[in-house]
C-alpha cells in the first residue's frame, strides 16, 4: 500500500492551480479538483499492485477517465491487458501508459487532468 500522506502532500504541493482539497479514506486518496470533478487514486489492499484511479466527471459534462488492472476478460485485447484506460467512458477502452509506480501514477494523471481542465 502506497503512503497516502506522501501522495497528497505531492498533489496539494505540485498541483495548487488544479488541486482544491485532498482527502484520505481508507484506502484511496480523493482529490477535488478547482472544475468540481475528483480523482480517486485506489490500491485495493488485499490485492498487492492492485489499483484503480477514476476521474469522475459525469455531474461535470458525462465523461470518466479511469486507469485500472482489474484483469476483466472483456479487454484481453488491450495490449496493456490488465492494465487499461476508460478514456471518457466504461466501455471506451484503450492500451494504458501510466506509469504503475503510485507516485508517478498520481502525477501523470494529474499532469493529464490539468491539461483538460
Amino acid at each position: 500500500m502506497p503512503d497516502l500522506h506522501r501522495l497528497r502532500r505531492m498533489a496539494e504541493h505540485e498541483f495548487p492551480d488544479l488541486v482544491r482539497s485532498t482527502a484520505i479514506l481508507r484506502d484511496k486518496l480523493r482529490v477535488l479538483l478547482v472544475d468540481g470533478s475528483y480523482i480517486d487514486f485506489w490500491w485495493l489492499s488485499q490485492i498487492p499492485d492492485r489499483f484503480a484511479h477514476h476521474w469522475e466527471r459525469t455531474h461535470v459534462d458525462g465523461i470518466i477517465y479511469r486507469h485500472d488492472n482489474m484483469p476483466h476478460p472483456r479487454w484481453r485485447h488491450v495490449s496493456t491487458f490488465p492494465q487499461h484506460f476508460h478514456d471518457g467512458s466504461p466501455s471506451k477502452v484503450r492500451e494504458s501508459g501510466l506509469p504503475t509506480e503510485p507516485e508517478e501514477a498520481v502525477r501523470t494523471f494529474l499532469e493529464f487532468a490539468r491539461r483538460m481542465v
